[in-house]
């Protein structure tokens, strides 16, 4: 999709998108916006207003009106409700702006003028949001369809966005700043939803690994990856033993992006959780639905390289590792056995008493590691529990961390992105529940808690640096078409990390 500038108002073209206020006041009736209305009494009869006391439109969030017209300079119509202006948020606008698009897209409409309304946002984050909802809505995801079934879906119809923006001059160079900003953000959620939607036969450990020394080679980061090996020379003890049973190499991904002049304000480690596929292992999962997307438990890893393709390209001054232990948990001889004893790297003993609770032991060696570099801060993203998504849904990742500053960064973060986080508590008097009597603890606890043992079981393996979990087992994926998310993968994280690192440098260079 091409996306543009231009200065209001509206001009010729095939379809018009225009947003539309609700009234404040409830006594009050929905009035056109003024550029409509009197188009609509000159060249159309009084045809859009018919059509909305018709639909009877009110300028309602999640509402719309699309028609084709009948004559004049626009062809193509659609009026997209924001609510109550008061209450518009950036994620508002992402979302109406997906629905408005999506309604252009029935309509056939190739080429679009959106026209910006003045809200009390920020307009250059508004232009943001608008283009980032714009280029993911647009994200048809095809690769694995026949070339039959391709050409019957020829795609999101809707090819060129000119965005209409009110006081485009003289700030046009912050416009088209946001404009590269929403660019690199959808390029890099992409890369995650098309990580994470593909079948383990197409992603494996080694597929992370090339996707590494790709981004690596185009935006000139150093890369490391270590086979099995160097870990075991790290002592890497949890990661490997998991990676026992599958007859693919374990890939531990260590990218490195340093900016290019000048001393890093910020040192941060972005880790991700990286099974590309979990049967369980000998605690084998039975439901057929919940093996079936365990393609998808490389949901953080995807997110970690989506955030390093995307902060390649914006060229923060902070230097950044992004870590993936990358690997298979799959069932054979050599496999883990329920019982068995793991020494991580930081030399603490691992009682397995559930194979299907693999992904906390490669994030055990992963944080050692990135704890090791001396960074400032490290965040993890896992879909780690099930727990996690009884107590949140399918929307919302938990967020664990005691570190009440990054607490509030990442707040900040997932607001300007949209991506919903919550706060979950990290009850120390839970980690009685990892006590084992052989080890030094277990690798699961009670059923109760779940996602609050499993953040506990992490922090055993970060010492003093300053870190955050974000489970996200259930927002990498959707059911059904959802604000600018169509149905599969989400690329749920890339933004969120992307807002929380471009912040730590503004927060830095103030000082």
């Amino acid at each position: 999709m091409q996306l543009h500038l231009s200065n209001p108002p509206l001009s010729q073209g095939e379809c018009a998108l225009v947003f539309c206020f609700a009234p404040v006041d409830n006594t009050e009736s929905f009035a056109l916006p003024s550029e409509i209305a009197t188009r609509d009494e000159k060249m159309w009869s009084g045809l859009v207003a018919e059509v909305v006391q018709e639909q009877k439109f009110q300028g309602k969030p999640n509402s719309s009106v699309a028609l084709r017209l009948p004559a004049g300079e626009i062809r193509k119509l659609v009026l997209v409700g924001l609510g109550d202006p008061a209450a518009l948020t950036l994620e508002g606008l992402r979302r109406a702006t997906a629905n408005g698009l999506r309604q252009a897209h029935i309509l056939k409409a190739k080429q679009v003028m959106l026209s910006l309304p003045e809200t009390g946002l920020d307009p250059v984050r508004a232009v943001q949001a608008v283009a980032e909802a714009a280029l993911l809505v647009a994200h048809q995801d095809n690769r694995f369809k026949s070339q039959s079934k391709s050409e019957a879906e020829t795609g999101f119809s809707v090819q060129e966005v000119t965005l209409l923006v009110p006081g485009l001059e003289p700030a046009r160079a912050d416009y088209e700043a946001a404009l590269h900003r929403a660019t690199e953000m959808a390029a890099g959620t992409i890369l995650a939803r098309e990580l994470v939607a593909a079948p383990a036969n197409i992603v494996t450990p080694l597929t992370l690994a090339d996707t590494a020394r790709q981004i690596a080679q185009e935006y000139s980061l150093e890369v490391e990856i270590l086979g099995r090996e160097e870990c075991e020379a790290l002592g890497m003890g949890a990661f490997l033993g998991v990676a026992k049973a599958s007859d693919l190499p374990p890939q531990f991904i260590h990218l490195t992006y340093k900016p290019a002049e000048g001393q890093p304000l910020a040192k941060l480690a972005l880790v991700g959780k990286g099974l590309t596929f979990d049967s369980g292992g000998l605690n084998l999962k039975t439901d057929s639905r919940s093996i079936a997307m365990m393609k998808t438990d490389m949901g953080g890893a995807a997110a970690v390289l989506g955030a390093a393709r995307t902060l390649a390209a914006l060229k923060p001054q902070v230097e950044l590792h992004f870590i993936v232990a990358a690997t298979e948990n799959m069932i054979s001889g050599h496999g883990m056995h329920p019982g068995d004893i793991l020494t991580a790297s930081n030399q603490k003993t691992i009682e397995i008493n559930n194979t299907d609770a693999e992904g906390r032991l490669t994030l055990a060696d992963a944080l050692v590691f990135a704890e090791k570099l001396g960074v400032d801060a490290i965040l993890d993203l896992a879909t780690l529990t099930g727990a996690c998504v009884i107590a949140l849904g399918e929307e919302i990742a938990g967020l664990f961390t005691q570190d009440e500053h990054l607490a509030e960064e990442l707040h900040q973060a997932a607001k300007l992105s949209g991506e919903k986080i919550w706060r979950m508590p990290m009850e120390e008097s839970y980690l009685e529940g990892l006590n084992s009597i052989v080890a030094d603890l277990k690798n699961t606890g009670p059923r109760p808690g779940g996602a609050i043992t499993a953040s506990l079981f992490l922090k055993q393996f970060v010492e003093k640096t300053p870190w955050a979990h974000l489970d996200v087992a259930g927002p990498v994926w959707t059911e059904r078409d959802s604000g600018y998310n169509n149905k599969g993968a989400t690329g749920y994280g890339v933004r969120t990390l992307v807002e929380w690192v471009l912040a730590r440098q503004a927060a830095h260079s103030q000082t």
